[in-house]
Order: structure tokens, then C-alpha cells, then sequence
């Protein structure tokens, strides 16, 4: 009877451990949505993302024809920055595209859209983003047909893999209040040098305005 309550236990702490990792994936993984992007007749709509070092991003755009009009379908060009400025895509005079690349640095990643000159008179133009990163942008698909994996085993592979990015996560946000505080402190010791120095020339200078002022009280005999 022991041996059957222990084997109840262990179903029930099975089951309390599938439902819970199933719900902490649905709240604290994003869920990936294009959004729509409004672009004006002259200028650019930029986009960006704080992206940590060696995520997978991918992202796919088009135009939304709202006339339903192919040949007056306007076109746009696209690029995207790293957070140091390189070019990582470029393209111009498409109605839509895609592009994929693995983070090589921390920081914002920037997309910007813009109309190309020959539709700038046609107005406002509105562009559909469906931009992805991390676990997010994973062909589950494709690893279950590599692995021929199905079923619970595909949602246990997609935990384990929303686990190892929200660790992945946690340890970059450690490493950023690493350097926060690395900065914060050296800040702090800068700033008290400062005030010790500056009290150190206030006591030179009041020192040296009462020696001044009292030998030329001595001179002139007034004490």
C-alpha cells in the first residue's frame, strides 16, 4: 500500500510539474504578432529591439494593398542596422521581403521602412511586420519532422527549449547589473574623490585667506 501511495505521489507531482511548466510557458513567453507599421509619404518608420549576442532573428514584411490594386501596389525599401551601425539587410523597390540573421552584439537592434520616391505623392502606405527572435523565431515544424517527434514530446522539447531562453536571458540581465554596478560604483568613487578634493582646496584657500588677512591686520598694526 506504501508503494501505491508513493506511485500516486509521483503521478500527481508529474502532473503538477507538466501543468506548471506549461503555464509559465504561456505567460512568460511572448507570443510573436506582426504588427502594422504606418509609413508617411516622406520619411522614415523605424522599428528596434534590445537584442543580447547570438539570438536568432527573423522577420518577414510585405506591403498590405488595401485598393487590392497589384499594379498600383506601392513599393518600399528596408534596411536593418546592428547597434554599431553595420548593415546587416538592404533592400529597395520590393513589396515584400524577408530577412534572417544571428545577433553578433548586444544592444538595439534597428529596422527602419521607408516609401520609395516615385509613390511619396500616394499618400500613407501600410506595412505588416512579423518580427521574431530567439524561441520565437523556431520552425518547430521542421525539428519535429527532423527528430519525428510529435505530440507531448514536441511540447516537452518546446519547454525545455523556453527554458534554456529564459536562462539564457536571466544570465544577460545579470551580466548588464554586473556592468550597471561596475559603473555605478566606479561613478561613486570618482564623485567622492571629487568632493574630497574640492573640501581639501576650500580648506587651502580659507587657510590661506586668514594668513593673508592676518598679516595685513599686522601690518597696517591693527592687532
Amino acid at each position: 500500500m506504501a508503494h501505491t501511495m508513493s506511485s500516486r505521489a509521483s503521478v500527481s507531482a508529474w502532473l503538477f510539474f507538466v501543468i506548471f511548466c506549461s503555464i509559465s510557458h504561456l505567460l512568460l513567453i511572448p507570443v510573436a504578432e506582426a504588427i502594422w507599421l504606418t509609413l508617411p509619404s516622406s520619411g522614415t518608420k523605424c522599428v528596434s529591439e534590445e537584442i543580447q549576442n547570438k539570438v536568432v532573428v527573423l522577420a518577414d514584411y510585405y506591403v498590405v494593398d488595401e485598393v487590392a490594386q497589384a499594379h498600383h501596389t506601392p513599393t518600399v525599401s528596408a534596411r536593418v542596422t546592428s547597434p554599431y551601425g553595420n548593415n546587416l539587410y538592404h533592400q529597395e523597390n520590393v513589396t515584400h521581403g524577408q530577412f534572417a540573421f544571428t545577433t553578433t552584439e548586444s544592444g538595439n537592434y534597428l529596422a527602419c521602412f521607408w516609401l520609395d520616391g516615385k509613390h511619396q505623392e500616394g499618400g500613407e502606405t501600410t506595412l505588416s511586420l512579423d518580427w521574431r527572435t530567439g524561441i520565437a523565431a523556431q520552425d518547430w515544424e521542421s525539428v519535429a519532422r527532423k527528430e519525428r517527434i510529435e505530440g507531448i514530446e514536441l511540447e516537452l522539447v518546446k519547454l525545455a527549449g523556453a527554458v534554456q531562453a529564459i536562462h539564457e536571458n536571466l544570465v544577460y540581465l545579470k551580466s548588464r547589473e554586473a556592468d550597471m554596478r561596475e559603473v555605478s560604483e566606479s561613478t561613486n568613487a570618482r564623485v567622492a574623490w571629487y568632493s574630497i578634493m574640492s573640501l581639501g582646496v576650500c580648506i587651502i584657500v580659507s587657510g590661506l585667506q586668514l594668513w593673508h588677512l592676518k598679516r595685513y591686520f599686522r601690518k597696517k598694526k591693527l592687532i
